[in-house]
């Protein structure tokens, strides 16, 4: 009798075990495939963009939350982009592509930051507009797996980001800083680049405790 009873709770609990393992194999897949449909549209986005580049479109110098973000009112007091050209992703508007070889990133770059365009791609955050004259902040989250700027802290001091803009106008920028900050802190916002397009990337840290911030710039620029 008690061999019989010892046996059926062996069999629940081996049950809830394979239900268990069953359930974290799906959520896992799941993930999966949500990370490759997120990653293989954006990287086609992107090489469809810059598909439409003319010849001699380039300049000079060219190359071949909103839980996560508490500043947004900050936006609508500047321009997002100079482009005449209007391009869309999803339903977002578009500012242009950015590509960072050192972590395979590929992503549009949405006009402006919600809660829904930060989980589809990267946004403009604040700033002259991409590929201007002075800094633009452009902000993603970091989920921790290897989507939008997971990466981030992969990223070097000398690694390049490419920019292109709706323009045709691709930009070659150089990482020359890399710091955390408190999530309030936007003092990096508003820089002297002396005439030089900058970009400021703009993420959570691992343990979202502080943001973790990218500064990069255009070498030999010719305006």
């Amino acid at each position: 009798m008690f061999e019989s009873k010892y046996s059926k709770v062996l069999t629940v609990i081996l049950v809830i075990v394979i239900i268990a393992v069953l359930g974290l194999l799906g959520f896992l897949a799941y993930n999966y495939y949500q990370n490759y449909v997120i990653s293989r549209d954006t990287s086609a986005f992107v090489d469809d963009f810059q598909g439409e580049v003319a010849d001699g479109q380039a300049n000079d110098n060219s190359t071949n939350t909103t839980d996560e973000n508490p500043f947004n009112q900050l936006q609508d007091s500047n321009t997002s982009s100079g482009s005449t050209t209007q391009k869309t992703y999803k339903g977002f508007g578009v500012l242009g592509t950015m590509e960072i070889p050192a972590t395979n990133f590929k992503y549009p770059i949405l006009d402006k930051v919600t809660k829904k365009s930060i989980e589809t791609a990267v946004a403009f955050l604040y700033g002259v507009g991409i590929n201007e004259p002075g800094n633009s902040v452009i902000i993603g989250h970091n989920y921790r797996n290897n989507l939008f700027f997971s990466n981030n802290k992969k990223l070097n001091i000398g690694d390049k980001i490419y920019i292109t803009d709706n323009d045709g106008q691709r930009l070659t920028y150089t990482i020359y800083n890399k710091f955390e900050t408190t999530p309030e802190d936007t003092s990096f916002y508003q820089r002297d680049t002396g005439g030089v397009p900058e970009v400021t990337l703009s993420t959570c840290t691992d343990d979202s405790s502080a943001r973790l911030i990218i500064c990069a710039r255009v070498e030999d620029y010719n305006a």
